[in-house]
């Protein structure tokens, strides 16, 4: 069974990045996209696990020449059917693990913002970021988003009493880190795994790792109801915390900010 297919088909990522919660995370993880871009002059942007083209049609309305790589045919279709009249947007089904199709240094920032969540061991991880790197230039940009261990520890396993089917279900660590495999969808890291994935290359650095939603989630039905003016407030207290790394392992997304040497 492909669960990753079937879990998108019934799930509405448009609306979840649309929501007051969703536009935490998008907003954030556009402000480093555009502040990389910026710092770098950069013009080719490959998005891998482009999902329904939340962040590649926005990019491409913005004049960057986008390829977007999404695996599932669901979400495929539905970023197709935005692109009428839009001709620096290129759209391909591919696996974030075989980039084979893109020659190396390519592109001047690599987005892999979604396959993360759905490779469940450190191969397919490494294999993922070799592949990203890869057709990145020199002195490029690749961006890496996570799903971190402890919000899911908090809100889903805690919270929403969940606990005794993971313990049950042998789904947790003794240091209580989730332990997943395809059929349970999301692949859960902490912080230090993220470093020890980055450590496995020479050739890119961290310029910094941000809370890309940070608290939101633990109060989403307060940020969802909040007004504008209210959520604009959240959203510029947000921003000034979110590369706090006393902070970062207890957001529900993060985001890795790596440069090409």
């Amino acid at each position: 069974m492909n669960y990753i297919e079937e879990y998108y088909t019934n799930y509405d990522e448009d609306g979840r990045l649309l929501s007051n919660h969703g536009q935490v995370e998008y907003r954030t993880t556009m402000k480093y996209i555009h502040e990389v871009a910026e710092n770098i002059g950069a013009k080719k942007i490959l998005e891998v696990g482009a999902g329904t083209g939340r962040y590649s049609i926005a990019l491409a309305k913005e004049g960057f020449e986008v390829d977007a790589v999404e695996l599932t045919d669901h979400n495929l279709q539905i970023l197709n059917s935005k692109l009428e009249g839009m001709q620096n947007i290129r759209t391909y089904q591919g696996n974030a693990l075989d980039l084979s199709l893109f020659s190396d240094e390519s592109f001047d920032i690599t987005l892999v913002l979604g396959p993360m969540y759905h490779l469940y061991t450190k191969e397919d991880k490494l294999q993922a970021l070799k592949e990203a790197v890869r057709v990145t230039r020199k002195g490029g940009y690749i961006l890496v988003a996570y799903c971190m261990n402890e919000a899911t520890m908090i809100q889903f396993t805690f919270k929403q009493g969940n606990i005794w089917d993971l313990v049950d279900n042998n789904m947790l660590s003794d240091s209580f880190r989730c332990l997943s495999e395809a059929k349970d969808l999301f692949e859960m890291v902490r912080l230090e795994e993220i470093d020890e994935l980055d450590a496995s290359f020479a050739n890119i650095q961290r310029e910094k790792i941000i809370a890309a939603d940070g608290a939101t989630n633990y109060m989403r039905e307060c940020v969802d109801t909040m007004d504008e003016k209210t959520f604009e407030i959240w959203m510029k207290y947000h921003l000034s915390i979110c590369e706090r790394m006393d902070l970062i392992g207890a957001t529900n997304h993060s985001l890795d900010i790596l440069r090409k040497n």
